[in-house]
């Protein structure tokens, strides 16, 4: 179960406030208003919990959050998004001007929109004229043959309009699309097991589709530009971004950069590695691209974009850190649970899994702070499952409970954005389908924005005991963490508290509201699996409760 709950004020009353009850498994949000207004007491009601059998409530935890001063503060854009390269690849890219793809997108505005991915460093920029010709992927004998004349028509539509463009496509032109997306799966999965890649042609136009996606929706594009190709001396070969820079300027794009994906795997990928050093010297010369160009001379710059921070990428980070730690306005890294083809629902659920995003950022934040203290540090591409998800799983109900897990602990742990890959289409670790439908994880990430701000608060637990065992380690199995609600959402004033609460516990919790938050109302949300799947479900049903 997740619960959202919102606190209206700070009420007089001559009645303790009564304890919420949170059952095994329970995701809890709690929006907290703690400003006085003048209101009339309402009627004190428990959370509307399920009850389980056989579980007994032992334990009375009283909560509290200081609000008087925030430990951490995290960039406006903190839930931003990503768009994988493959898009390209199996052609919904061509729709990215859905009518409602765009309003879904807009719904998670303000935020970054990263285009990048495994296939960034196989992307090479052309002006091509004329889309039809330059679209790769199956021929006309594989699906209908009017199917591109019928985007080129569009794209034609398109270019008649001014400001935002949005597109209406047929049923059968998205049917079509979608079983072409389905055999190109394949070919996507077969290149990400065997790292052998094929080239990807970015036209134009595409970059045109790309750009008009992020601005009708409110999102600010970075783009991670190709880092693979390398001149005889190792050096980075510039030239098709330099076209691809020039052609974005002409069209006067604000977009961020990067360059590169995970360079600690390029031997794997391409048999040709670059230390850290070198990938400074690299970002370097990509700085002195950007700075004779005007719209993009103060343009930001972000990466390197490593993955998982072992030894080996430790060090990769150290030596570019050391060349061009002043150069990237953000240091930026990778982070994926679980291997995509043994994950279990239930895996979903795990403290030990839960916990090792912890000493990952940890790990990075040591070399950053040798280097460049205060620097911001973004988790990019964060994802569930490995190997572009496990379907029924990774976009279920389940992985919500790690999803907001991340979005608590990366904030509270003073991380200043993280990316979601990804927002549609690539595996099954996104949030909006193929038949464009919105799953769990994107109503939590909706939600989120709505109710949750950049201020992060301290939270104060009494109640939970902890008797360690030798050998043993403990690990917390209710997390709570606390934000300023966000400032945008009128419907609470300034000063409101948003709480959420991950219950992990096979025994079910009374949280009772003490200090600060003794004797508010709350307003609450509540997030249930709909239908017969349980936690397996690829739908929720939201219940909301104006005061308890």
């Amino acid at each position: 179960m997740r619960v959202l709950c919102a606190f209206p004020e700070a009420m007089p009353s001559s009645n303790s406030r009564p304890s919420a009850c949170l059952a095994p498994g329970t995701l809890y949000l709690a929006l907290l208003l703690h400003l006085s207004l003048s209101s009339q007491a309402g009627d004190r009601r428990l959370l509307p919990v399920e009850r389980v059998p056989g579980l007994k409530e032992k334990t009375l935890i009283l909560l509290d959050v200081s609000t008087k001063n925030p430990v951490r503060t995290v960039n406006e854009n903190f839930l931003s998004l990503q768009l994988d390269p493959s898009i390209i690849h199996d052609g919904w890219l061509d729709f990215l001007s859905s009518k409602r793809l765009v309003t879904l997108a807009r719904g998670l505005s303000p935020a970054f929109l990263r285009f990048g991915g495994k296939r960034t460093d196989f992307l090479q920029f052309q002006n091509l004229r004329n889309p039809a010709k330059s679209r790769g992927g199956p021929g006309p004998d594989y699906y209908l043959k009017n199917y591109e004349d019928d985007i080129v028509r569009s794209d034609v539509a398109l270019d008649k309009q001014k400001g935002c463009k949005i597109a209406q496509h047929p049923d059968v032109m998205l049917e079509l699309q979608r079983e072409k997306a389905a055999q190109m799966h394949l070919v996507l999965l077969k290149e990400q097991f065997s790292n052998t890649y094929s080239n990807l042609i970015l036209t134009a136009r595409s970059l045109d589709k790309l750009y008009n996606f992020a601005d009708c929706s409110g999102l600010h594009l970075i783009f991670a530009l190709n880092a693979l190709r390398r001149n005889p001396n190792n050096s980075w070969n510039s030239s098709s971004a330099l076209s691809l820079l020039k052609y974005s300027a002409s069209k006067k794009y604000n977009i961020s950069w990067e360059l590169g994906n995970e360079p600690n795997n390029y031997r794997t990928m391409h048999g040709r590695a670059v230390n850290g050093s070198q990938l400074g010297k690299d970002y370097i010369q990509l700085k002195s691209l950007l700075q004779p160009i005007r719209i993009y001379s103060r343009a930001s710059l972000y990466g390197p974009n490593i993955g998982r921070p072992r030894k080996n990428v430790i060090a990769l980070l150290d030596g570019f850190m050391k060349v061009a730690g002043s150069t990237v306005d953000a240091v930026t890294w990778q982070h994926c649970y679980i291997d995509g083809r043994v994950v279990k629902v239930m895996d979903f659920l795990k403290t030990r899994l839960l916990d090792t995003l912890s000493d990952q950022i940890r790990k990075i934040q040591k070399v950053v702070n040798t280097y460049t203290p205060g620097k911001k540090i973004w988790l990019e591409g964060v994802v569930t499952t490995s190997a572009g998800g496990t379907n029924n799983l990774s976009d279920s109900y389940a992985a919500g409970f790690l999803w907001l897990n991340t979005l608590g602990m990366l904030a509270n742990q003073g991380i200043d954005v993280v990316i979601r890959h990804s927002f549609f289409d690539h595996g099954y670790n996104h949030l909006v389908d193929q038949n464009f439908n919105p799953l769990p994880d994107y109503w939590l990430s909706l939600l989120y924005k709505r109710l949750i701000g950049p201020k992060v608060l301290a939270v104060h637990v009494a109640g939970l005991q902890r008797k360690p065992r030798p050998g043993r380690v403990i690990r917390d199995k209710l997390r709570i963490y606390a934000h300023c609600t966000n400032h945008h959402n009128h419907n609470y004033v300034r000063g409101s508290i948003t709480l959420f609460i991950i219950n992990l516990h096979r025994s079910r919790k009374k949280i009772k509201l003490a200090g600060t938050l003794r004797d508010k109302l709350v307003h609450q949300y509540l997030l249930q699996p709909y239908g017969q799947e349980g936690l397996k479900s690829k739908t929720q049903r939201c219940q909301y409760f104006g005061m308890i």
